[in-house]
């Protein structure tokens, strides 16, 4: 049973892939039983009763008749679902729990549909079809659940990786490491750590998954004939889609919009929101059961394609755009609770209509044994160009707009540091650099020595 710190501690971590706060019970009680259900479908939680939605506790009693209307409802789960519901002190007012179990009788049927749990959120599967299938699919185990015992989070995990889930996820510094490992349900049963926890927190999970890496190419033309950059990503999977948005970022093509001295306004050529919804997607519902195939990031000129190993579940494939459901819920719930997924099942509208907005052609999604999102590029678009004031200030090529970009993020930068960023030599470098200046795009300011380069800002 939970004692009054375990409660503090798991209201500070905020709801989640385990836990679920209710106000009250509500005057349904089988919508308390549905998420009962979708919890013993995954790994077990909590659902604390008088705790709102910003985590304050707001007291709540009990009486007989509503918590024999609980346990009454949850007899109605089959297989036969023990649950334990008690009560704690939290200061001076009162949080009842109940501690759902992670079912060991896997699929629990309630109402004659399965609750699954996604993220921060519970699902339903309404049709015997879509149940045989999830959990066919998902081989009844799940990729990030199993016991990975080569993983120790306390000596292998990546300490700056621990320090920026905290930082994302808004949780207490009061709060130890080992409880939030715990509330976030990282470990077996026997405390082996899972799978998940080991790809999401460990320093080199490639050297035991060396499939869970992302791979970025750029093409020349618009076939995979010709490889002008192939680079590899592993580290933890939220490294890996940092680095993996860097590497677009340094490829793509941005316009800077300055209105007088105001600040510079980034104008993509392509979405970067786009992109952040696919990799996350990847990351955390491809089927990482397939050791031949990795993330792939391809981008051509034409066109960018972002592909994962697995088609979509039969469940997902039926409601595609407006259901979701993962491989691996305990990844997806951590990147939940990073604030990187807004909501379950709004990625692809979220995708279609940042492509509208951009006036660019929708995203196109590819969905038999590999998961591709294809996003089409405007090759003669003015995208392709430097801008001040809106103005077109002549076309750029590639090593051009890294030093506009690093420009953009490092004014001041002298050419040497240019030189370093581009990888290039300082003769080499120093030719770009004068033709950004010919363009009217970049400046130099300062004295000779200890002076450096500047975008140009046009004035209206």
């Amino acid at each position: 049973m939970l004692n009054t710190e375990n409660i503090q501690s798991l209201i500070d971590s905020g709801e989640g892939y385990n836990v679920e706060f209710k106000v009250r019970v509500p005057s349904k009680v089988r919508e308390l039983t549905e998420e009962i259900c979708a919890f013993a479908n995954a790994d077990g939680g909590y659902l604390l009763i008088g705790v709102d939605d910003n985590g304050q506790v707001v007291d709540t009693n009990l009486e007989n008749d509503k918590r024999s209307a609980i346990q009454g409802s949850i007899s109605e789960i089959s297989p036969a679902l023990h649950c334990e519901l008690y009560s704690v002190n939290v200061g001076n007012k009162t949080v009842w729990v109940i501690d759902v179990p992670s079912g060991k009788d896997k699929p629990y049927i309630f109402s004659g549909s399965i609750y699954v749990r996604e993220g921060a959120n519970s699902q339903k599967l309404r049709t015997a079809e879509e149940m045989r299938s999830f959990f066919q699919e998902c081989n009844k185990i799940f990729f990030d659940h199993i016991p990975c015992h080569w993983f120790n989070i306390y000596t292998d995990a990546d300490e700056q990786m621990i320090k920026d889930f905290r930082t994302e996820a808004k949780l207490s510094p009061s709060t130890p490491d080992k409880q939030i490992f715990e509330n976030l349900e990282l470990f077996t049963e026997n405390g082996t750590a899972k799978n998940g926890a080991a790809m999401f927190f460990g320093k080199q999970p490639e050297r035991k998954f060396p499939h869970a890496v992302t791979r970025c190419v750029l093409f020349k033309g618009t076939n995979k004939v010709y490889i002008i950059d192939d680079k590899t990503f592993g580290g933890s999977l939220y490294q890996q889609y940092l680095q993996a948005m860097s590497w677009l970022e340094s490829k793509l093509q941005v316009a800077y919009k300055i209105e007088g001295t105001g600040p510079r306004e980034e104008i993509w050529e392509i979405p970067l929101t786009v992109f952040k919804e696919a990799i996350i997607n990847a990351l955390s519902h491809r089927d990482y059961y397939e050791q031949g195939a990795s993330i792939m990031i391809e981008m051509f000129e034409d066109r960018v394609e972002i592909s994962n190993p697995g088609g979509l579940l039969p469940v997902v494939a039926k409601n595609f755009g407006h259901k979701s459901m993962t491989r691996n819920p305990l990844i997806f719930g951590l990147f939940t609770r990073m604030h990187l997924v807004e909501r379950v099942a709004s990625g692809i509208p979220r995708m279609q209509e940042a492509m509208r907005e951009a006036n660019l052609p929708e995203p196109e999604f590819h969905t038999e044994g590999m998961f591709t999102a294809v996003f089409k590029r405007q090759i003669s678009n003015s995208a392709n160009y430097g801008r001040v004031n809106g103005r077109v200030n002549g076309r750029v090529n590639e090593n051009e707009q890294a030093i506009i970009n690093l420009l953009a993020a490092t004014p001041g930068s002298n050419a040497s540091e240019i030189s370093k960023h581009l990888n290039k030599s300082l003769r080499t470098t120093m030719r770009y650099i004068k033709t950004l200046q010919d363009k009217d795009l970049i400046e130099f300011r300062g004295a000779p020595k200890n002076g450096g380069y500047f975008l140009k800002i046009k004035q209206k």
